[in-house]
């Protein structure tokens, strides 16, 4: 099984890249967590490009959201939500509506943030995007607070936690975690 593992910040370094680069460190036997990198390519989207002939970027978004078995997306909360280009890269995917990359695509929600409250916010807003994208959100997400002090033991056993459930209803008949 194949999940895609999408950050939602552009920095190298940031928190939600690192927690996925743990949950491709903890994935069950027979699951590869692959992180995607294009976020930073996109073009804001524009209808006016969307269609056969979108850009290239977009093109690799859909080809690697859609043949994905699953998306495990780690977003940062800025002002109090979503970061814009990861909204960006949700509506791309979302389309052409009723049949875009992310139509019945399972996927979860994780986040991470040097505060108290882990993105709890960005990650609902995340799950109601994605969910009216047309994905099948599952899981409750996990916040992750304080990230500039490490992952403890209750923060990596919860992305275990959401990934395993994220394999669980991606594929429930296949793959045994």
């Amino acid at each position: 099984m194949k999940i895609l593992a999408v950050s939602g910040s552009l920095r190298p370094d940031s928190f939600n890249s690192a927690l996925l680069r743990e949950a491709a460190r903890v994935a069950p036997a027979g699951v590869e967590v692959e992180l995607w990198e294009g976020l930073g390519e996109l073009p804001v989207y524009d209808q006016d490009l969307d269609g056969g002939d979108a850009p290239e970027s977009v093109r690799r978004l859909r080809d690697a959201w859609g043949s994905a078995d699953a998306i495990l997306f780690a977003t940062p909360e800025y002002n109090g939500s979503v970061p814009g280009g990861l909204k960006n890269a949700v509506d791309w995917a979302s389309r052409p509506k009723g049949d875009g990359a992310l139509q019945n695509k399972t996927v979860a929600v994780v986040g991470a943030s040097m505060g108290q409250f882990g993105a709890l916010w960005a990650q609902q807003d995340l799950r109601r995007i994605l969910g009216i994208a047309g994905a099948r959100v599952v899981g409750e997400g996990l916040p992750v607070s304080r990230a500039h002090e490490g992952f403890d033991e209750a923060a990596i056993e919860g992305v275990r936690n959401v990934l395993e459930s994220l394999v669980q209803a991606a594929d429930p008949l296949d793959v045994a975690v």
